[in-house]
């Protein structure tokens, strides 16, 4: 998701790493001690705990000692239902409340993936993160869905309200509609009905938006449905789009190419940019060189067309009138505009003066 700071709009900052007053590493070793030795092993294999960080499967260590997946995870329950019940895991308790306490700072719920890189700057530790909220008794995970991506939390009923929330902010997009970062904050605040007002701040609220496999933001800090145009980025013609969009007048293909390395650091050569553009149509040609967003209400065509449009809608009209008709859909010179209109194969011209089509 985007961030709002001083950085580069295409950079996200790492999450803050987490403090506590306890020592991860010893604390896990004494809750290993309180299982037996078989069950510690396949804990150890499973959460990687041991000399390496990898984390092995049900079927692999199964395969390795010559028995089914069931068999393993078995023991591997187990041995957290031992440790669950030991004295090691009382005395472990401030601990695990400690860490109770800094989910909720979080917002509650958080995804997986940053939770454990705020725990842990290596995969050793955030594997004995791991292995505590799994033990740990407060804390609950939800697995990744076709809408939310993996997440912890330590308050069911707030969590629900947040996946409703969101899901009822998704159904409330449009397919193409794009939101500034405070509108669409504000939309969500207004789904969050009943949620405690302590969470509601812009950091929370972006960290539970990320949850969300629909709703995304673009390097610009748009947000909308993940599938929209302006959101999902997939090549030079959406950052030239974001470039032009971001700058709100018709631009020169070449400036688009600049933009794009200047906002997004991406390489866009101009005869790509270019080739792209007249590809696409969500621009037209406006002038030399020039483009615009169709969306701005710009139509494609050449002079002679947009000169057909203005009399189609309007009715005949003297020179002046279309040129200033003309002037605010293409940026050309008015003699263009006078050699188009002076056309008889498309145009007439009345005794009154005024030009109609032929």
């Amino acid at each position: 998701m985007a961030t709002t700071s001083t950085a580069h709009p295409s950079t996200k900052k790492a999450p803050a790493a987490a403090t506590f007053s306890f020592d991860s590493a010893s604390l896990v070793k004494r809750l290993l001690a309180a299982a037996s030795e078989r069950s510690r092993k396949v804990i150890i294999q499973r959460f990687g705990l041991g000399t390496t960080s990898e984390r092995e499967t049900l079927e692999a260590i199964g395969d390795r000692l010559n028995i089914t997946r069931e068999r393993v995870r078995q023991i591997e329950a187990a041995g957290l239902s031992a440790i669950r019940a030991s004295k090691a895991f009382k005395e472990a308790g401030p601990a695990f409340d400690e860490l109770t306490r800094y989910i909720d700072s979080l917002g509650v719920l958080v995804s997986e993936d940053e939770l454990l890189k705020r725990l842990g700057k290596d995969e050793k530790t955030r594997n004995r993160f791991r292995f505590m909220l799994v033990v740990g008794a407060s804390f609950l995970r939800e697995r990744e869905t076709d809408d939310f991506l993996a997440r912890w939390h330590v308050d069911a009923a707030t969590a629900n309200k947040i996946h409703e929330a969101l899901s009822r902010l998704y159904g409330s997009l449009k397919d193409d509609e794009v939101f500034t970062e405070a509108e669409l904050l504000d939309r969500f605040l207004e789904e969050l009905k009943g949620v405690n007002e302590a969470y509601k701040n812009e950091e929370v609220l972006k960290r539970w938006l990320s949850l969300s496999k629909h709703i995304g933001s673009n390097p610009l800090a748009q947000w909308g449905k993940t599938t929209a145009p302006a959101i999902h980025i997939k090549g030079v013609r959406d950052y030239a789009y974001l470039a032009v969009k971001r700058h709100g007048e018709p631009m020169h293909f070449s400036d688009v190419s600049k933009a794009i390395g200047t906002l997004f650091s991406k390489k866009a050569h101009v005869a790509t940019t270019h080739n792209e553009l007249i590809k696409d149509p969500r621009f037209v040609l406006v002038g030399r060189g020039l483009y615009a967003l169709t969306e701005w209400g710009y139509t494609p065509g050449v002079v002679r067309d947009v000169i057909r449009e203005v009399l189609d809608k309007h009715g005949p009209l003297k020179k002046d009138e279309i040129i200033k008709h003309v002037r605010k859909a293409r940026f050309v010179k008015d003699n263009t505009i006078l050699v188009n209109l002076n056309d008889p194969r498309y145009f007439k011209r009345s005794k009154d003066g005024r030009y109609a089509t032929s």
